[in-house]
């Protein structure tokens, strides 16, 4: 169905599964009612799809049926887990054989804490089935973010959102990009926010879990992903909570022995201004801006993945984010950090992020914005940078802004907001991106001197930047 375009209800896409005598399972829905259930129920005909509904709230009959959460979190990935390998297994152990031969089994289950007063829910959901009657299962898992300020929308849009994963992975698998578009049928990116995605099973056999993350980020559908050194997919949440955070920015196309340098040198100092008791809680993390990428054209994905790749061979994570500024990453960055959150600049970025211009798009103005990216305790670090016309060495205390921010630059030198890198590789300073790039597609030599030999290896195994 690759030319599917119009956008069908959440009772129309109930009732096309009803109406599918091959789709028979279970809906297992904690916290939130039975919002998924409830729309193959009015849409008619639900006794030829559901096997069984349940939802266990109370916290002890939970456990009995699904047992106790070491953790003592119940909205959560391992919940879901369980509640997919038990409510699957029954559905196999006792209906096949009394259903008929091409029965394709699924279950459903999601684990939800809806919130009101205008504080957003989360919800993990997931699907476990079988593309093809009698064979293995697959799955799917979401972690979401409901948007909405009353706990009843919060419900509603949660209904709409399992039915299109339902309905996606039934019939729209054959087409991924119509697959991700559709989980947002009849809600909007204001509504609820898909934190991850995440594949598992022959119906995604030779899918990368992290292109489907990728697309979420594209769509908006998603404000950020990590990726960890392994390249494995993590909800920013889990990843970031209670750590002390330190991100260098870039486009990282490809990773330099600069880019390294200013990880290495801004995060031995960031480590120097934390207490030794908070040493063990720090992350790292090389962010890519998605508004960055598209902003330069069509995003090209095996473009996207070869920066993963490299930056996860160099022994990095990676956060992809949708943030055009850096005060709007800080504000996503420091409610799940609970702690400290710093940034590793190069001059040239503090002298744009000094120009006011720059932030008029802010709603409360330019002084808010960069109050908001420093907050109380905000510190960026910063790398100095060679003049390529003068030779002459740049810092942060004679970087090149205007006078009408001038005094606001020594306030915040004044305060510790800005902390020049000393101790920098001088060999480093002439390493342009530009220049990187360019010597790559014409084959010049002399890359053993700008990227790590990891860098260069992989680029010339497998051809990339236009590498030839």
């Amino acid at each position: 169905m690759g030319n599917y375009i119009q956008i069908l209800s959440a009772k129309q896409k109930a009732m096309q599964i009803n109406q599918d005598d091959s789709i028979y399972g279970a809906f297992a829905e904690i916290g939130a009612g039975q919002e998924v259930a409830r729309h193959f129920f009015q849409a008619g005909g639900a006794a030829r799809t559901i096997a069984k509904t349940i939802s266990a709230y109370d916290m002890a009959m939970s456990d009995a049926i699904y047992g106790k959460e070491e953790s003592g979190r119940y909205v959560c990935e391992g919940r879901l887990s369980k509640m997919l390998d038990r409510e699957f297994s029954i559905l196999l152990t006792r209906l096949v054989g009394t259903r008929p031969a091409n029965t394709r089994f699924f279950a459903f289950a999601n684990t939800v804490a809806t919130r009101g007063h205008a504080s957003p829910g989360y919800g993990v959901m997931g699907l476990r089935f079988q593309h093809r009657p009698g064979g293995p299962h697959s799955d799917v898992i979401l972690h979401v973010r409901m948007l909405d300020n009353q706990a009843t929308l919060q419900q509603e849009s949660l209904g709409f959102i399992g039915v299109n994963l339902l309905y996606g992975c039934y019939f729209l698998l054959d087409n991924l990009d119509i697959f991700l578009q559709s989980l947002l049928d009849n809600l909007t990116v204001e509504r609820i926010s898909i934190e991850t995605i995440k594949v598992l099973g022959p119906a995604f056999q030779g899918i990368d879990s992290r292109l489907l993350n990728f697309g979420l980020i594209k769509r908006n559908f998603s404000p950020g992903i990590i990726f960890d050194e392994n390249g494995q997919v993590h909800r920013p949440g889990d990843a970031l909570y209670n750590k002390n955070v330190i991100v260098l920015r870039g486009s990282f196309r490809p990773p330099t022995l600069l880019n390294l340098d200013m990880i290495e040198k801004g995060l031995a100092a960031f480590k120097r201004d934390l207490p030794d008791s908070e040493q063990k809680h720090i992350l790292c993390l090389c962010e890519i801006s998605m508004h960055e990428l598209l902003k330069r054209g069509a995003v090209d994905d095996s473009d996207f993945l070869a920066r993963v790749d490299l930056l996860a061979a160099l022994g990095q994570k990676v956060l992809i984010s949708n943030h055009e500024t850096l005060w709007s990453l800080n504000n996503y960055l420091e409610p799940m950090c609970k702690k400290k959150v710093a940034y590793i600049l190069s001059v040239y970025s503090v002298e744009a992020f000094l120009d006011v211009d720059k932030h008029l798009g802010h709603p409360q103005g330019p002084l808010a914005a960069i109050g908001q990216t420093l907050g109380q305790k905000g510190r960026i670090y910063v790398y100095p940078i060679e003049d390529e016309k003068t030779g002459q060495l740049i810092t942060v205390k004679n970087c090149r802004v205007s006078e009408k921010v001038r005094g606001l630059l020594s306030y915040l030198l004044e305060m510790g907001a800005f902390v020049d890198i000393e101790n920098y590789n001088k060999d480093y300073l002439k390493i342009w991106s530009r220049t990187v790039l360019k010597m790559i597609e014409n084959g010049e030599p002399g890359l053993e001197t700008m990227l790590p030999p990891v860098v260069i290896k992989i680029m010339k195994e497998k051809k990339l930047f236009g590498f030839h």
